[in-house]
């Protein structure tokens, strides 16, 4: 079992969590169960795969929450471009940077595992 606090990854994208927090803060309020809803449950779900995945007995199951998370910062990428297309707010650079960081240490990760020869059942 590793200690998922002590991974960059699940550091920089608890960082991420609350920077998408904080930008649909400013969505209109219409969109509170809509797009905010969607887009915080998929940011949530990053950080969230990496800490079940780690407390997780075999190296194997790590890699499959892995791809889990990889696939919620995808979909967040998304929910991301479609506030950005609707003009919510200004603000995205820097949050779609974080993004960007999160995704480059997933798969950095990712590989790492794949190196030893594993493949997640995914």
């Amino acid at each position: 079992m590793k200690d998922h606090k002590e991974l960059d990854v699940w550091k920089k994208s608890m960082d991420f969590v609350q920077a998408v927090y904080e930008l649909t803060g400013a969505f209109p309020k219409e969109e509170i169960y809509g797009l905010t809803s969607q887009l915080r449950r998929s940011v949530v779900s990053i950080p969230s795969n990496i800490a079940e995945g780690a407390a997780r007995n075999t190296d194997k199951e790590f890699l499959y929450f892995l791809h889990i998370a990889q696939g919620s910062a995808a979909e967040a990428e998304t929910q991301l471009l479609i506030a950005q297309r609707l003009k919510f707010t200004d603000n995205f650079e820097a949050v779609l940077s974080e993004l960007r960081t999160v995704q480059k240490l997933l798969h950095g990760l990712m590989r790492h595992y794949k190196t030893k020869g594993l493949k997640a059942d995914v």
